[in-house]
């Protein structure tokens, strides 16, 4: 049962026992009220019994004239010698208590009693155990505050960002001996910003950090300063460097900064944002005023730096930014090493080839392969972590899981082995291009029904217009194979169109690669670590009309172009096409070895001209690569 659920439960048993409570408290018996004369006529017929007399009434238990009691009677007292009659009679009676004040009192204040009480301990239970004083502390920093001894993480832990952990050698150096950083008037850096994509390491070299240095260590994510209530994250900002000063040497450290330091007025038309400006206000006077000298450093990491507010970036503030990327192929290694120690490994099991395999691959993707790798290897019960299942486990990363239930019939299987083909032969035969390491014809993931892995051997940063214009030629090889073959296209290449269309695009608008167009760039893209779909349309336009249809002239020639080379390739490799589509339907997997294979095929094409299948080729998903 959830939280509020079971809450809602408490509150209705509550307001349920407080009338009840109320019932018995002032609830009474149940009289007949009679005539002061008739209750001395039943008193004369002896019909009366267990009386209660109090100064101003008189109630009794009513006889029947069998015996039993029928009814209980009261009536008003007038004065007379009613006690001189009922010693007479012999009737047993009683005198009555009178209500006092305390009894009042207590039978209206009870109640409330009772449901302030329980109210105070669902408050109590709501504020962690705080109770009435939790509502004060709504304005006290939720930061999680980690020892030396809890931090356990040093940079022994953190591989691949060498160049990062030099700059943060720095500031542990600083913590452990401010004198000597200070003894030719240099001052550390307020704030460092931690900058790079998710999963790259950022919070684990912030606690690695503190945990070389041997400080305590506050850690919080910026959105956990933003409350219902307005002006609690400033409060909470300023709980959070009063705490630090007093347990000094520290270090604060900000997660997510976006969420607390996004620029002010970047959308004037989303509504009011004053809290959020007042928490960042806060922080910006808390940067200007905080003493480094002091052994308060403050780290923070985000992955959109392009959205934060520059009065953050200014010098004095966040002094010092340090790029955490992805990791290069020497990097990826040593990652890897750090993660394989956790595991058992045999002997086939070569950390160079698996870095050679995962190009772009950030570390938390580095120990997820590493960590799926094992669970497919205890899957199919070895007492060892195999090559094998690290190139599994890179698949099923890449192009997702395996689905060898997928039915699909014979026509569609033939279209995507010639697909497949096709990018395969082409990657093979054009020079420069990115080794092709397996293709199959096995469904995986949502839309792919067949896919070809294509890893390339080394670390590239920088791309000449031929090879964009190889790598087009690839990608368009699926889509000539079936125009050649079968004299008709497919749904197949929805995924290669895309990728092909914003490869010539950007050769276009942003490196000048178009001669008709010259060396202007039309479309300069901010650099950004998130890249999230559809927000580069939202930016404005700013060439003409004219200008735009050049451009998309300019895009379609490039694509036709590639499209025409790759046809003309596969026309002259018809025969090599044919075998290795041949070899693909019978093994629906090939490896690197039996693709190279083909190649001493005889290129001649064959006599016979392309095979014309019956009926229309069946509407597919998108295929993968």
């Amino acid at each position: 049962m959830g939280k509020s659920k079971r809450n809602l439960w408490l509150l209705a048993g509550a307001l349920l026992g407080i009338v009840l409570l109320q019932i018995l408290l002032t609830a009474a018996p149940q009289t007949t009220e009679v005539r002061y004369s008739e209750f001395l006529a039943y008193l004369d017929a002896q019909r009366l019994t267990d009386v209660t007399v109090s100064p101003e009434t008189v109630e009794a238990t009513l006889l029947g004239e069998d015996g039993p009691a029928v009814d209980r009677i009261s009536a008003t007292r007038v004065e007379g010698d009613l006690v001189d009659t009922l010693m007479k009679q012999k009737v047993e009676f009683r005198g009555a208590v009178p209500d006092s004040l305390f009894g009042d009192l207590l039978g209206a204040i009870a109640p409330i009693l009772i449901f302030v009480g329980i109210w105070y301990f669902m408050f109590r239970r709501a504020t962690g155990g705080q109770g009435y004083g939790g509502l004060l502390s709504i304005g006290k920093s939720k930061a999680k505050v980690y020892v030396e001894t809890n931090t356990k993480v040093t940079f022994a832990d953190v591989a691949g960002v060498d160049e990062a952990k030099a700059e943060l050698q720095e500031i542990v150096n600083f913590l452990k001996n401010p004198q000597e950083y200070g003894r030719l008037g240099a001052r550390m850096p307020k704030g460092v910003l931690l900058v790079g994509p998710p999963g790259t390491g950022k919070t684990l070299l912030a606690r690695a950090v503190a945990g070389e240095a041997g400080v305590t260590f506050f850690a919080i994510s910026g959105a956990e300063f933003v409350e219902l209530f307005v002006g609690v994250g400033a409060a909470r900002v300023r709980d959070l460097f009063e705490q630090a000063r007093a347990k000094a040497p520290a270090i604060i450290f900000i997660d997510e900064l976006d969420a607390l330091g996004r620029a002010r007025g970047a959308y004037p038309f989303g509504g009011g944002h004053d809290e959020k400006e007042q928490t960042l206000n806060q922080l910006l006077a808390e940067l200007d005023g905080f003493d480094p000298s002091l052994g308060v450093v403050l780290l923070a990491a985000t992955n959109r730096p392009e959205i934060l507010d520059p009065a953050l970036l200014r010098a004095g503030r966040f002094d010092r930014q340090v790029l955490v990327d992805r990791p290069d192929r020497v990097g990826r290694v040593q990652i890897l090493k750090v993660h394989m120690k956790k595991a058992e490994l045999s002997e086939d099991v070569d950390p160079q080839a698996v870095a050679a395999l995962t190009p772009g691959f950030t570390g938390a993707d580095l120990a997820n392969l590493v960590n799926e790798a094992a669970l497919l290897a205890t899957r199919r019960g070895a007492t060892a972590v195999g090559m094998t299942d690290f190139t599994q486990a890179i698949e099923r990363i890449v192009a997702g899981l395996e689905k060898k239930n997928r039915l699909i019939n014979p026509l569609e299987r033939r279209v995507i082995a010639y697909h497949e083909m096709g990018h395969a032969l082409l990657a093979l035969a054009l020079p420069g291009g990115d080794t092709v390491h397996k293709v199959s014809i096995i469904p995986r993931g949502v839309g792919a029904l067949g896919y070809t892995i294509q890893r390339p051997t080394e670390d590239r940063f920088l791309m000449t217009a031929e090879e964009l214009e190889r790598k087009m030629i690839v990608l368009l090889g699926g889509r000539a194979a079936e125009s050649l073959v079968f004299g008709q296209l497919s749904t197949g290449a929805a995924d290669d169109l895309v990728k092909v269309t914003d490869i010539a695009r950007s050769m276009v608008t942003r490196y000048g690669m178009a001669e008709a167009l010259g060396n202007v760039s039309y479309d300069p893209e901010p650099y950004q670590f998130l890249q999230v779909p559809g927000l580069a349309g939202m930016q404005p336009r700013r060439y003409s009309e004219e200008t735009a249809r050049e451009i998309d002239c300019a895009v379609k020639a490039m694509i036709e172009a590639a499209f025409g080379k790759a046809k003309a390739i596969l026309t002259e490799r018809r025969a090599q096409l044919e075998a290795g589509a041949t070899l693909l339907l019978q093994h629906e997997t090939l490896q690197e070895a039996e693709l190279r294979s083909l190649l001493t095929v005889p290129e001649a094409p064959p006599d016979r001209p392309g095979v014309e299948p019956s009926g229309n080729v069946a509407s597919t998903e998108a295929t993968r690569r």
